[in-house]
């Protein structure tokens, strides 16, 4: 909290006829500023103090510019498909069954399955853009200058914690809907037709989807977090003002 405003809350505090007090007096009103102005709360010390509205502001700021590049990563062609960090593979048997047919040169009607899988995750970008954007906005930062002073990856890890099974649900129609518009589902018909695999096309179905949500969202998580990292390490990372005074006051 700024000198000024301190005295300022403390003056507005205390009883009339009362403006000297002791340093025991000058602490309780402190504790009283703190539980009736909770965002003045305060940080460090001298021209580095923050208070606890600019330590909330400073994190979602971080996440939201973490989110905005990785989304801008991931979501072209070969944004998953390209990278071997969030490629996404085929699941379960389709994988097992992928891996035996590649060492015989008879795999690609599933390597364009994978393809076609990858490409739906890279599609639907946007939509877990703006998914995880609201949750940013959404969230309750308990302990902010916790987070703060966490590891490279504190701010990343509590939104995920806090907002992944609702993510997750959010984001699966989506998902739905670009797979089946990139073809995967096409494909996997095609394929569990030819493998005799047709019995069990809908659980297969059911899996790819679940598959495609789960490590599209991971593929995401794990470069918000690189995006994160870069802001608390990298000052040329801190694009912004407020970035600049909260995560180089927390160096």
């Amino acid at each position: 909290m700024r000198p000024s405003i301190a005295a300022a809350l403390c003056l507005l505090l205390l009883p009339a006829g009362c403006e000297s007090t002791d340093d025991s007096s000058i602490g309780d009103i402190f504790s009283e500023v703190e539980k009736r102005f909770p965002g003045a709360t305060t940080s460090g010390g001298g021209d580095t103090t923050l208070s606890t509205l600019e330590i909330d502001q400073g994190l979602r700021e971080a996440l939201r510019v973490g989110v905005n590049l990785t989304a801008q990563t991931l979501g072209r062609t070969d944004g998953y498909f390209g990278d071997p960090q969030v490629r996404i593979p085929l699941p379960g048997r389709l994988g097992e069954l992928q891996d035996n047919l590649q060492s015989v040169g008879l795999s690609q009607p599933l390597d364009d399955l994978e393809l076609r899988m990858n490409r739906a995750a890279e599609d639907a970008v946007p939509e877990a853009r703006r998914l995880v954007l609201g949750a940013v906005q959404s969230i309750t930062l308990e302990d902010a200058l916790g987070i703060l002073r966490g590891g490279d990856t504190a701010a990343t890890d509590y939104l995920r914690q806090r907002t992944e099974d609702s993510l997750r649900n959010a984001f699966r129609p989506h998902v739905e809907s670009t797979l089946s518009a990139s073809g995967a589902f096409t494909a996997l018909s095609s394929v569990t037709s030819q493998y005799g695999l047709s019995s069990v096309s809908d659980s297969l179905k059911r899996d790819l989807t679940t598959h495609a949500v789960n490590l599209g969202l991971d593929g995401l998580f794990l470069y918000v977090a690189v995006e994160e990292k870069k802001i608390r390490e990298e000052p040329v990372a801190r694009t912004s003002e407020i970035l600049r005074r909260v995560f180089g006051s927390a160096r």
